[in-house]
């Protein structure tokens, strides 16, 4: 290990290709946990609440669902996808967008989402090197694509994704990578959870409505616990106004009205991710630029 990681030091190109062919194959899996995770979600709170309040479950036992069972199928036509149809971008290039057996087009956001990863881990890859800083970064990057899509699809940030990664980056905080110290780390993560836990209440208060959901904070506290309290004005600023142009320009295209719920995860991961390479130099430009 020692050997391929001086070889990486040597040849940081190489370093950087091995990051983004693996990180093709990793978006390929989070497309399948995009999907199926809200699904196994939900048939886990059904099954809770028959049990819970002793309704009257189906008799039929449901299929086996996971992230590893039944095998991805055509949705229409559900012919099982052959190994050679599954490779990351290529499969779908070669087959034009559309199913092998009866020719329904592939969603581009399939070869999208594998790209969009192999992009985000080889920026860090060069920026970072072969670091333990670096494996950490990217496996987070995984987590945030993740997250980002499946609130996209069902406003929605799981527990199963948040707390993990929250738990990663304050372990992490021990080590000789951390980017901040085990107490920034666990100020940060406080900081950022109750800032947005704060705005939620007042704006509950106010209003009677519910301005964003619990998983906000969570991974909000990610990022203040990797990047300490420090950061988190950024974020914020960065997440809010990119969320406010991008959410508004989507409604009024869509025909929505305002009032229609937009989930606002993936801004915060947008912003936390520019702030994870490049926080310290935008806040220094910024403060330069007030003349502080």
């Amino acid at each position: 290990m020692m050997e391929l990681v001086s070889l990486w030091q040597q040849t940081p190109w190489l370093f950087v290709g091995c990051v983004a062919a693996l990180s093709l194959v990793i978006g390929s899996f989070l497309n399948v946990l995009i999907y199926r995770l809200p699904i196994m979600m939900e048939r886990e709170w059904q099954s809770e609440f028959q049990a819970y309040f002793q309704a009257n479950p189906s008799q039929v036992t449901p299929e086996r669902f996971n992230l590893a069972v039944p095998r991805s199928a055509c949705p229409k036509c559900q012919h099982p996808i052959a190994a050679y149809d599954n490779i990351p971008v290529l499969s779908w290039l070669a087959l034009r967008g559309r199913c092998r057996h009866c020719q329904t087009a592939i969603s581009v956001r399939y070869p999208a989402i594998e790209l969009l990863t192999a992009v985000l881990s080889a920026s860090i890859a060069w920026q970072q090197g072969p670091t333990l800083t670096a494996a950490l970064l990217i496996f987070l990057t995984w987590g945030l694509v993740a997250l980002s899509f499946i609130d996209i699809d069902k406003m929605l940030l799981p527990d199963q994704l948040t707390l993990p990664l929250l738990w990663l980056v304050l372990l992490f905080s021990l080590s000789a990578g951390a980017l901040v110290t085990p107490a920034q780390a666990i100020i940060g993560a406080a900081a950022g959870y109750l800032s947005l836990w704060s705005v939620y209440w007042a704006f509950k208060l106010l209003t009677g409505k519910e301005g964003m959901g619990y998983g906000d904070f969570k991974l909000l506290a990610i990022f203040g616990a990797l990047l300490g309290w420090q950061q988190l004005p950024l974020i914020i600023l960065l997440s809010s106004l990119v969320g406010a142009v991008i959410g508004m320009s989507m409604l009024a295209i869509q025909g929505k009205d305002k009032a229609t719920p937009i989930p606002f995860g993936p801004y915060i991961a947008a912003a936390g991710w520019i702030a994870m390479l490049w926080g310290d130099h935008l806040t220094g430009a910024y403060l330069r630029y007030l003349g502080l």
